[in-house]
Formats: C-alpha cells, structure tokens, sequence
C-alpha cells in the first residue's frame, strides 16, 4: 500500500495552468490556530518548505503551501507557451485564498513569502489593499537592485540577471541553468527589471511602486545570515518602500541555528523562525 502523504492536496486552476496547495492538517488541540500560507522562492518546490512546515505547526499555526505556477506539482512546466509573469504570480495568491475561504473564514491568516513568494505576497497586498489578510512574514526575501549588493557582488548580479534574461528571451523560458529552476520568460523578465532598476515593474498598468507605498498589513521581515541572494540589504531596500505599513524587521544568525545559514538552508533550521512568526502572528489584531 503507497502511504498517503501528510497533507491533503487540492488544485486550483488558472486558465491553462493549475495550482497544486498542500493543505496540512491542523496543529493538535488547535482547530481556530491562525493559517500560514507560505509561499515559495523561484524555482523551489513546496516538498522543500516540510521542516518548516513541521516547525510552524509546532509553533501552533495552520500552514499551507502553493507550488509557484510551474514549480513541482503545478503544472505544465515552463515553456515557451507560457505567457505569465508577475502579475500573474501576484493574481495566483488572491486566487488561492479566495479557494480556501470557507477555511480561513473567522481565523487570523498570514501571508509568508520566501524570495520571490515574498515579492508576489506583498504585491498582492499592494493590489488588493490587503483586507483577505492579517498580516505579511518576509523570510530571506527582498529587492534584489544590484546597487544593495555588497561589495564586489554587486558587479556580479546585473550582468549575471541581464544573461538569464537575455538567454530566456532568445530560447523562450528559463531552462534552470544552475539558477531558479525551470521559468516562464515573463517571470524572469520582470525579475531582471527589478535587480536593474530596484523596482516592481507595473502590474497590468498598475504602478506597483505606488500601490506597495499604500500597504498598512503588518509586516514580519527576517533577512538571513549568510545569505549570497537576498542579503540584509535588500530586504532593507524593500522595507524602506513599505511606508505605511508597521515593520517589525528582524535577521536570523548562524548562532541561533547552531550552523551556517543560506538562502536555503535556514528552511532546515527553521525552529526559531517558527517561533518568530507565531509570536507576531499572536501580536496580529485581526480585521474580520
């Protein structure tokens, strides 16, 4: 017999594309905890976020996890079909909730977002004024301008992101050469704009730089120690654009995951990350 897994898996279908949402069972004893919808880093599966996952419902909250479009068991993979950027990634996370309504109605509910996850849930808030959720948690994410990279990385980023961008213009999506997976060439499009310009690119005409100055959500925003990707800078760099929102701004060190820490590897050490957003999520006042 194939042992089921962990979680109950549910679809959510976005024209052509399909979303694929882990639903993990409620933490014990805790059937109004508050929801965690965690939304993942480019090219990264959900399968990778279960010790997190583990963590969080430790911590007393409810999780659920969305496979970005393309990524792991949504489908179909990337290909030079796909017409889909940022806007749609930001419309996925609006459609997921609505999905899950009769789930999260009456509870506190949290977007989290690692890298690019991060970028689609604050755009989201930025679009919608936010009133689907409680509040915003920023693990390991930001504005990846390669002016906020320090030292002589920065020299590295805008040529390295003007590359992808130009090999999946000429191929016509991302094959995942040693970077972010398998991606649509909207997707990679916008997030070269972003590391030249160190800004949204507009959201089918919306002014996203604009739209993300008016978000009030309170935010969570945790930068990784060791992190090549998305450094202390630039999560900064997006902190400094959440003018209206109250920011609780955080970093994880190595010293309190007894080990060095990637834009990675802090999913396996995640224990007081968990901690760290049950805390704010317990702080949360909740607007329904």
């Amino acid at each position: 017999m194939t042992p089921q897994p962990g979680y109950e898996q549910v679809f959510v279908d976005r024209g052509t594309d399909r979303l694929a949402v882990r639903v993990y069972p409620e933490p014990a004893g805790r059937p109004d905890a508050p929801v965690v919808l965690l939304w993942p880093a480019m090219g990264v599966r959900a399968s990778y976020y279960t010790p997190f996952v583990a963590a969080l419902r430790a911590a007393g909250l409810a999780v659920v996890v969305t496979d970005l479009r393309g990524t792991g068991d949504s489908t179909p993979a990337p290909s030079r079909a796909s017409r889909y950027g940022y806007p749609e990634l930001v419309e996925d996370v609006g459609a997921v909730l609505e999905s899950l309504k009769s789930r999260l109605d009456g509870r506190t509910r949290l977007l989290l977002g690692h890298s690019l996850g991060g970028q689609a849930a604050l755009l989201h808030l930025a679009r919608t004024g936010g009133g689907q959720v409680d509040g915003l948690a920023l693990v390991a994410a930001g504005v990846p301008y390669w002016r906020r990279y320090p030292g002589h990385r920065r020299l590295l980023v805008l040529p390295g992101a003007q590359l992808i961008n130009t090999v999946a213009g000429m191929l016509g999506s991302w094959p995942g050469w040693g970077f972010g997976g398998r991606q649509a060439r909207g997707v990679i499009r916008d997030w070269a704009h972003t590391v030249r310009t160190g800004r949204f690119p507009r959201l089918d005409g919306v002014d996203a730089e604009a739209a993300v100055r008016t978000v009030r959500t309170p935010v969570l925003a945790i930068s990784v120690e060791g992190d090549p990707l998305t450094p202390h800078e630039t999560l900064d760099e997006l902190c400094a654009k959440l003018t209206a929102a109250p920011v609780r701004r955080e970093r994880y060190v190595g010293a309190e995951a007894d080990g060095p820490l990637n834009h990675f590897t802090w999913v396996r050490a995640s224990t007081r990350i968990a901690a760290r957003v049950a805390a704010f999520a317990a702080d949360l006042p909740v607007s329904r």
